[in-house]
This record gives structure tokens, C-alpha cells and sequence, in this order.
């Protein structure tokens, strides 16, 4: 059996569909009601079981986990920046009878380690590492479906609001990462491993603007927005420390940080998905 953690969300959510599509017996856990189901891209659960658990509460995870020998462990929120200790977390699950993790890192746990933001991530990693359960690490960087963000703006005023237009990054598909990382639940071979998981080329907000005007087929105003405003908007989601590291990731992306990985090809025999074959797919969430 295979827990998925944060199983609503956009990795999750893909992860829970493509586990149980493979025939995998899978437990879905989240904290809230949202039924799996109805998660954003996710599609049906296919059968999944749905727990409900806190990370932060060590019970109601090792209750969670009960019976699985798999986890796909992702910190979320507040425990991006607090939380249980990290190898108490993975005593706990180890407690109860998990043996395989693979934990969804950060790209900037490595590129900024000195960074507060990347901290606790980086504190997992290594507890993982100190561990004796077999792990994997997966680092992307940002995810396409940040972009979902755009959804209100474009509905209401066919208009696109984002800072540093022409910064380009190696974005992903949360679907990749969800595959990725079913690879390394279900398969041999990946204990040890730390797969960067990026996109096939940098793509910029300017150029994602343009690319969602042409598979909605009609202009889109794109609006660069101050690093202040941007701040603004995203501390409403996330904590301080960690929109500050994303801003910086943003907007002053190192060399590390532009470089597009082969990981995705090598784990799964494909080339990664690129932006305009995502927003194809996703066009009528903007509609």
C-alpha cells in the first residue's frame, strides 16, 4: 500500500490518479474534507482511500500510515517553516511499518541552503539520509500550475499580473513530478537518488502569457507587476520567509537554477512536458 500526503494538491492529486491507474492499492491523505476527487487536474481517485491527517500532528499520521509500505511525503504551509522535528516525523511512519520514501524537496534546498525558507526542507532531506528507510528526493522548481493563478485575471479583464516578465526558468509539470516519483514508489533503483525535476527550456512569464493567448485564442494584456506588489500577492498563501526565497528565485535566479535537467527523460523514457502541451490540456480552467 502507498500514502500519498498533501493527495489535493496539484502533484498529489496527479499522484493518487497515476497509482491507482497502475493497479497500486493507495492511501490519499489530506488534511481537510475536499474530496480527492474534486482536487484541481487531479480527475477521479479511481478508488483511492481517503485518510485525513496532519503532518504536524505525529498521531493522526502514524494512523494515516498504518498498513502502507510507501510515502509520498510533501511538506506544505506552515510546515514549510515549523513543525515536528524531521526524524521524528520518519520514526513515526517507520513505527508504522513504511519502509519506502520519497519526499518532495525543493530545487532551492540545495541552490540556498543558508536560505530560512529552505531550512525545514532541507532538514528532511537530511534526516532522510540518516535514516534506514529506502528515500528518494525529488527538487523541482516552479510548477506551471502557478499559473492558475492568472485564472481570475484573465476570466474578468483578459489580463495576465506577474513580476519579472522576462526571467526565464525551467518550469514543470506537476504531472512529471507525479510520475517521477510513482517511479520511485513502485520501482527498484531509485533509493539514494536526488532527481532535479525541471521542464524541457526556460520559459518566462512573458512567454507564458503569450503562450496561453494562443491556446485561448484571443490577446491577453500582460501587466508586469512590482517585486512589492508581487509580495503582497503571495504572502497571502504562503509564509513570509517563503515568498521572500520565491521572489528571490524569481526574479535573481542563479546559473543552478536556469539549468534544464535531463532527470525527467532518464526516470521515465520521455522527454519532460513543456509549457504550451500543459496549457493546452488546462485551457478551459482559463475560459
Amino acid at each position: 500500500m502507498i500514502v500519498v500526503t498533501g493527495a489535493t494538491g496539484n502533484v498529489g492529486s496527479a499522484l493518487v490518479r497515476e497509482l491507482a491507474e497502475a493497479g497500486e492499492k493507495v492511501v490519499a491523505v489530506s488534511r481537510g474534507e475536499k474530496p480527492i476527487d474534486q482536487a484541481r487536474g487531479g480527475g477521479a481517485a479511481h478508488g483511492a482511500e481517503h485518510r485525513r491527517a496532519d503532518i504536524g500532528d505525529l498521531d493522526s499520521l502514524a494512523e494515516a500510515v498504518t498498513g502502507a509500505d510507501s510515502l509520498f511525503l510533501l511538506i506544505t504551509g506552515a510546515q514549510l517553516v515549523e513543525g515536528p522535528a524531521p526524524a521524528e516525523v520518519l520514526k513515526t511512519v517507520a513505527a508504522a511499518g513504511v519502509r519506502r520514501v520519497v519526499f518532495l524537496s525543493s530545487q532551492g534546498a540545495v541552490t540556498r541552503p543558508d536560505s530560512d525558507g529552505y531550512a525545514r526542507t532541507l532538514a528532511f532531506e537530511q534526516a532522510l539520509a540518516a535514516s534506514e528507510l529506502a528515500w528518494t528526493v525529488l527538487r523541482p522548481g516552479g510548477f506551471f500550475t502557478n499559473t492558475f493563478a492568472w485564472i481570475e485575471p484573465v476570466r474578468a479583464g483578459r489580463m495576465i499580473p506577474a513580476p519579472f516578465g522576462d526571467v526565464g526558468l525551467p518550469q514543470v509539470d506537476p504531472g512529471d513530478i507525479a510520475a517521477v516519483a510513482a517511479a520511485a514508489l513502485t520501482r527498484d533503483g531509485h533509493h539514494g537518488q536526488s532527481y532535479t525535476v525541471t521542464g524541457p527550456e526556460l520559459v518566462t512569464p512573458r512567454d507564458q502569457a503569450e503562450t496561453l493567448a494562443g491556446v485561448l485564442g484571443e490577446p491577453l494584456r500582460f501587466v508586469e507587476l512590482s517585486r512589492a506588489e508581487a509580495r503582497v500577492n503571495m504572502l497571502r498563501f504562503m509564509p513570509e520567509s517563503v515568498a521572500d526565497h520565491t521572489l528571490s528565485i524569481l526574479g535573481e535566479p542563479t546559473p543552478e537554477e536556469q539549468l534544464v535537467s535531463g532527470d525527467v527523460e532518464r526516470v521515465l523514457g520521455r522527454p519532460a512536458t513543456g509549457y504550451a502541451q500543459w496549457a493546452a490540456r488546462v485551457a478551459p480552467a482559463f475560459r
